[in-house]
């Protein structure tokens, strides 16, 4: 197995199906999670809605980076969304963020391996696997923050 599809396989596994560095993955957290949970605040701490939105948001920049396009995406808007209100509205945002995944990891799949060496968009940003690498890692940095927070709430309404 080339390093592109070990690389979409991690991606994977933290998202959509794996178990071996968390014990979980983000679509085990959230599939049948309520809205409302989703959406409660906990203290001055971000909702696990807004996490995983924050999440969606890089992979849908990186992935149009991917696509050929520019980098749209910026650090300072990475957790503006509009409020989920209902669970029609939370249940079509993780469709999705599934779908939107799965095509992060067959982007990366597509990639010619030598593309994993060159800069992204800019030398200040490193390499696409520093890149790639970067988005594993924030993404299981929030999937932890997710984890903990949904232990507290499930805690509070019981």
């Amino acid at each position: 197995m080339g390093n592109k599809h070990e690389l979409a396989k991690r991606f994977r596994e933290v998202i959509l199906n794996g178990t071996w560095v968390a014990n979980t993955n983000y679509k085990d957290q959230l599939a049948t999670l309520n809205w409302e949970v989703a959406v409660t605040k906990h203290q001055s701490l971000n909702t696990i809605a807004v996490l995983a939105q924050h999440i969606h948001y890089y992979i849908k920049g990186v992935s149009n980076v991917f696509k050929g396009g520019n980098l749209e995406i910026r650090d300072k808007y990475s957790f503006d969304f509009p409020p989920v209100e209902s669970q029609v509205q939370w249940e079509t945002f993780l469709t999705k963020f599934w779908q939107d995944a799965e095509e992060f990891a067959l982007l990366i799949e597509q990639m010619p391996e030598e593309k994993l060496h060159e800069k992204f968009v800019d030398e200040k940003y490193g390499t696409y696997q520093r890149n790639i690498d970067g988005m594993i890692e924030h993404c299981y940095y929030h999937l932890g923050q997710i984890v903990l927070l949904k232990k507290i709430l499930v805690q509070q309404i019981n």
